[in-house]
């Protein structure tokens, strides 16, 4: 496969060639570009038995969850952002109702020396912000290991570590992207090139698609290059109710809502038979939200300056 060649295709298209049952998916965006549309569209193929890696699992780890989707959870932080609980993944694990979930839980540091060993393919990443932590007890793939340097006062030092992640398929949202993949993200970056560089394969989903001469025009602004992905999805709207920083707003009120949602498991499915298993694709769920809606998370202009890069002469 020629890696810098055009990649554009369909999501469906996309989650069917790179998303199987039995996979370890990670679906990575800080606060915004919350790759949403991929966790809907995972869940209308019916995928099984997979193992989410998600740094924040949110809103749609809950869904894909209540979808039958997932058995394994890899995360430093569960929650609706600021905004209550979710009702399906404290059934799984409080409860195991309808089953239990296999929960990993590491630092939000942690996963990040994760995923920057499996960017690097090292066998583990030292960190020392473990130390008084009671989570290297219930989690024995936080380890330690004897430096092979002394510490400052000469002293043999033990040291945790966490093993690398693999995925076998990275997903994010982005901004923009060319028909390469050449991704721009700017606001909150996370960690999602190291993301991508840990897995197999990279899924990039986009808010829009543009020329090779907007990408470099901008080149600062790649967070993740053409060779490192295989797929690029345009998908505007996908990270809702998440934001996308320049594109639309944070959907606060969905977030409010979703606590009393996720608490009911009948209202739960209700509203995946809805939103997710009654709509064909992403672009019917938003025309279901309506432009009326679309119109109260419209954002203002705060461009950005620009710079001179130079040139030869």
């Amino acid at each position: 496969m020629d890696r810098t060649a055009g990649k554009v295709m369909s999501m469906r298209e996309a989650v069917a060639a790179f998303v199987h049952d039995g996979d370890t998916v990670s679906l990575e965006g800080f606060t915004h570009l919350v790759p949403t549309a991929a966790g809907h569209e995972i869940i209308r193929q019916g995928r099984r038995d997979l193992t989410v890696v998600r740094m924040t699992a949110d809103i749609v780890v809950d869904q894909m969850l209540a979808a039958g989707c997932v058995t394994r959870l890899v995360s430093s932080f569960v929650g609706n952002s600021s905004a209550g609980s979710l009702g399906e993944l404290r059934r799984r694990i409080e409860h195991a109702d309808p089953e239990p979930l296999a929960y990993e839980e590491y630092s939000h540091y942690g996963m990040v020396c994760r995923y920057l060993a499996g960017a690097q393919r090292l066998p583990f990443h030292p960190l020392r912000s473990y130390a008084g932590s009671d989570l290297p007890r219930v989690n024995p793939g936080i380890r330690k290991v004897t430096s092979p340097y002394p510490a400052a006062d000469g002293t043999v030092e033990e040291i945790y570590v966490v093993p690398p992640v693999n995925p076998d398929v990275t997903i994010i949202h982005a901004q923009r992207a060319d028909r390469r993949g050449n991704t721009q993200i700017w606001g909150l970056t996370g960690i999602q090139a190291e993301a991508v560089y840990a897995a197999e394969k990279a899924v990039v989903v986009v808010e829009e698609l543009v020329a090779d001469e907007v990408v470099r025009a901008d080149p600062n602004r790649t967070v993740v290059p053409a060779h490192a992905v295989d797929a690029v999805v345009v998908c505007p709207r996908g990270a809702h109710p998440s934001f996308a920083q320049g594109y639309y707003d944070r959907d606060n009120a969905f977030y409010r809502s979703w606590s009393a949602i996720s608490k009911d498991p009948v209202r739960l499915r209700e509203w995946l038979a809805e939103w997710v298993y009654g709509t064909a694709d992403h672009a019917e769920y938003v025309a279901k939200l309506g432009e009326e809606f679309w119109a109260s998370l419209a954002v203002g202009e705060a461009l950005s300056g620009p710079v001179d890069y130079g040139r030869r002469l």
